[in-house]
């Protein structure tokens, strides 16, 4: 083979890895793609943070449409999303469940004392497993589930108001009218 050839190929190799990176650049990190879009949410049976001796389970909501919203105390992000929730939850739109997400239940009851309970229940998920069942990358995370218990729609990140009209919203009544 020709040496000039041989050179030519690292420089195509750089270029098609540059275009790799270009094209992820483009890309939003919270639209990360979720296996579980159009399946089954999975199960959970959990101690409710402010009565640890009743039990939450993913069941108890079955036949609504509702949000799983995965909070903790220790979560900056949880802040800036959790006025928006607790605005939201008043409207009594859709039920929404905090999943407490590797908290220490003293410090998650007194961020809801401090800050407002939008939740209908708060499952603890002290070790994280329910967490890993869904794909958590991180608080905030939440979570749209259809009457039939099937995930919608997976918000990564802070619920913004932009985004809970121009998209939760909406999906929450369509969904509503199955």
């Amino acid at each position: 083979m020709n040496k000039r050839w041989l050179l030519l190929i690292p420089l195509v190799v750089f270029f098609v890895l540059l275009g790799f990176f270009l094209v992820g650049l483009d890309r939003d990190p919270r639209e990360l793609p979720s296996t579980l879009i159009g399946k089954p949410a999975p199960a959970f049976t959990l101690p409710d943070l402010n009565a640890p001796e009743k039990m939450v389970s993913a069941q108890d909501f079955h036949g609504q449409v509702w949000l799983l919203n995965v909070w903790a105390s220790w979560c900056v992000s949880c802040r800036a999303e959790h006025a928006v929730l607790v605005e939201f939850a008043k409207t009594n739109e859709v039920t929404i469940v905090g999943l407490n997400y590797k908290d220490k239940p003293t410090d998650a009851k007194t961020w809801l004392r401090q800050y407002g309970n939008p939740y209908a229940a708060s499952p603890m998920d002290s070790d994280g497993r329910v967490g890993i069942d869904y794909g958590v990358y991180g608080a905030p995370e939440t979570f749209l589930i259809d009457k039939n218990g099937v995930i919608q729609y997976k918000q990564i990140g802070p619920i913004s108001e932009e985004a809970l009209s121009e998209t939760l919203i909406p999906k929450i009544r369509e969904l509503k009218q199955r």
